[in-house]
């Protein structure tokens, strides 16, 4: 008789599996993403019921109609910190499987062990298990942060049966789990943070929180590439995936929620990194505009839109010569492929001739862009260092560009306008075709643009 096939090809990036290996994966048509890993012995998948049968013994399999079903607000639980409310929705949802990822040393863990000390001192239970450090260095890292007042439990373990009993008797509210690329089951014969542990231990995990009604933060580490290591069916499993961004050199962080099933996707939270933690950052658009040139070339201030709030963010554009054959261009913090197409339209549209120039656009304060509305604050930086001419300091612009040279309509103006009022802006340029839509304000002066020639008779 022939033996049974111990291990499989799995890919990487969608967890599809196959008995050979494939160069392109057949499902998500990714390439080299196939690795050879063993086979489960024993699934681990089972009903979400069979996770604790006495907390849930009248549960019944019997489909329930809709209408029967109440849930509000007040349920969620506020985690203390505004800006991680904003990105959950507007706090945590019991019984919910949240994924925090991000670069190494950017500040998952302490914004999550801020987190726990809010909750334990509001009387919640809070369980914090830890697969990379000891008590000692967590305590150590605490101490740092601040004093704990409430009832905040820690454990050291890398093993899931382990803890799966934990759970069952403890019962928590809130679990971080730190992290899911060191946890393991004893039935998987692979190492920790492969496909089959990562996936296996996200879906015991994910029965957990729904059987105990338990919320789960998973901390996650990152590829080179910026995504969650491991298969991309950790972010389907989970409720909620959070991102942190920004530079680990630079003061400031930016939670971004990436994907949320119960609250917006297109929320973000601001924080400055400090000696004992993560504070937030209440006015985003000031914290992001300090240290900014007068009267220089190239400086643009644009009004952007995170969600349901306007940030200003400073454009700067370089443009010189190019000493070789070839014109350099380069894009930080936007959409290289952009500032190309936006550099075609005002070469063709607005006979600027930038193909002998060198061109370098920087969102200032790193922070990385791709909202349409940036689009004229790029133009306008271009135009500004070419002529080697400054915009006033106390100009706001935004709107997006399209391929004729027209300025076409952005989302929420007046909201992007008020912003620029609130931190003293005199002039606001902006698409002609959004004049209606704005209320008349004495405090500062709107300037309609429908191409961009009229932009730059402006400037």
């Amino acid at each position: 008789m022939a033996k049974a096939k111990t291990t499989a090809f799995f890919c990487k990036e969608c967890g599809y599996e196959s008995a050979k290996w494939f160069g392109q994966c057949p499902a998500c048509k990714e390439w080299n993403t196939f690795v050879e890993e063993p086979v489960a012995k024993n699934k681990s998948a089972r009903g979400i019921a069979s996770v604790n049968q006495k907390a849930v013994k009248n549960a019944d399999c019997v489909p329930v109609d809709i209408g029967n079903i109440t849930f509000e607000e007040n349920d969620r639980i506020t985690t203390g910190i505004a800006e991680l409310d904003r990105v959950l929705g507007g706090g945590i949802v019991a019984g919910s499987l949240v994924l925090v990822g991000g670069d190494p040393g950017i500040g998952k863990s302490t914004l999550l062990l801020q987190m726990c000390f809010n909750l334990a001192q509001n009387g919640k239970d809070v369980l914090y298990i830890s697969g990379e450090e000891s008590l000692k260095q967590i305590k150590l890292r605490a101490d740092r942060i601040g004093k704990c007042s409430g009832q905040m439990k820690l454990l050291c373990e890398t093993n899931l049966d382990n803890i799966e009993g934990v759970l069952a008797d403890e019962k928590p509210q809130i679990v971080i789990i730190d992290s899911i690329q060191t946890m393991y089951k004893e039935d998987v014969a692979a190492a920790p943070g492969s496909v089959s542990q990562v996936r296996e231990t996200t879906s015991v995990l994910m029965q957990l929180a729904k059987g105990l009604n338990i919320t789960i933060f998973i901390v996650g580490h990152v590829t080179k590439e910026g995504t969650v290591a491991g298969p991309r069916m950790l972010e389907h499993m989970v409720d909620t995936v959070l991102y942190f961004e920004g530079d680990r050199y630079a003061s400031y962080r930016i939670l971004r929620g990436v994907k949320n099933r119960f609250g917006s996707t297109n929320e973000i939270g601001v924080f400055e990194m400090q000696q004992n933690g993560l504070a937030e950052v209440e006015n985003p658009s000031e914290y992001m505009l300090n240290g900014r040139p007068e009267n220089a070339s190239g400086s643009a201030v644009v009004c952007l839109l995170e969600g349901t709030r306007p940030i200003m963010v400073e454009i700067q554009a370089l443009v010189c010569d190019s000493n070789f054959g070839m014109a350099r261009r380069t894009a930080a913090g936007t959409d290289y492929n952009r500032v190309n197409l936006l550099m075609a339209v005002l070469e063709k549209r607005a006979g600027i001739h930038l193909s002998g120039s060198d061109a370098y656009v920087n969102v200032a304060g790193g922070i990385k862009v791709n909202e349409p509305a940036l689009d004229l604050g790029i133009v306008m930086a271009l135009v500004s260092s070419f002529k080697n001419r400054a915009i006033d300091e106390k100009t706001v612009i935004f709107g997006e560009v399209g391929l004729a040279g027209e300025v076409r309509a952005v989302s929420q103006v007046q909201q992007r306008v008020n912003e620029a009022v609130k931190l003293g802006f005199e002039t606001c340029i902006l698409p002609g075709v959004c004049l209606k839509n704005i209320k008349k304000n004495d405090k500062i002066e709107i300037i309609g643009v429908n191409n961009v020639q009229e932009v730059i008779k402006l400037i």
